[in-house]
Parts: structure tokens; C-alpha cells; sequence
């Protein structure tokens, strides 16, 4: 089926399936920085609520430490979540320009490819 089709539009194919992997990539990233965010959300939100002689822990690799300056803790979540939320909105930026670019060379890949099946035949044009 390839043998039939210009180096040009299977170039073209080539790029689109890097494309679509690369769209895929970008969504997945995306949604894990966003559940990340969440749980930063939620995390600052119960230490926030939390007693203040309440004994906190923060997981250090395979240590539990008990934290001392909970307000330092406290800054430290809401700059890890303000971050990724900028990285959320440059993926979601990517993810519109990568969107894009997949759909143009999905309509030239259309283009190139119903072309020559619209073009008259040379039998055709003698009638």
C-alpha cells in the first residue's frame, strides 16, 4: 500500500504519527502534574488544619523525619504546586500547538492523498 504513495506524504504520515505520539506524552504529563497539584492541594489544606502540637512527618526516602518548622513546610508545598502548575500551563500550550500542527498535516495528508484519485484520467479527457 506504501509503494503507491510519494515519499512526500509518507514523510508526511511519518511526522503525524510522531505527532500524535508526542500530543499523547504531553496529555500524559499532564494529567500527572495536575494530580500532583491536587495532592499538594489537599496536603497543605490538612496541615493548615491540623493542631498545632500536632506532630508532623515528612517523608525523606525511606525515612520519616518529623518536621519542626511547619510554616517552612507549609511555603515549601505551596511553591512545589505554584511550579507545577506554571509547567501545566506550558504543557497545555504545547499541547495547543502541537494539536494544531497534527490536524494541518492531517488535512494536507487528506489533500495528497485523494489528488490523484480526483485528477482525469488521460482516457478521459479524449471522449
Amino acid at each position: 500500500m506504501m509503494d503507491n504513495i510519494p515519499p512526500k506524504v509518507q514523510n508526511q504520515i511519518a511526522q503525524f504519527q510522531q505527532l500524535t505520539q508526542q500530543i499523547q506524552m504531553v496529555t500524559t504529563q499532564k494529567i500527572q502534574l495536575e494530580a500532583t497539584v491536587r495532592e499538594l492541594e489537599r496536603t497543605v489544606q490538612e496541615l493548615e488544619k491540623a493542631a498545632e502540637e500536632a506532630a508532623v512527618f515528612r517523608n525523606v526516602g525511606s525515612l520519616l523525619i518529623q518536621v519542626k518548622d511547619r510554616p517552612a513546610l507549609i511555603a515549601e508545598f505551596k511553591e512545589q504546586k505554584e511550579t507545577n502548575e506554571v509547567r501545566i500551563k506550558t504543557l497545555d500550550r504545547q499541547d495547543k500547538h502541537l494539536r494544531e500542527r497534527h490536524k494541518s498535516l492531517q488535512e494536507q495528508i487528506t489533500q495528497a492523498l485523494q489528488a490523484p484519485a480526483e485528477e482525469p484520467k488521460p482516457d478521459d479527457q479524449a471522449a
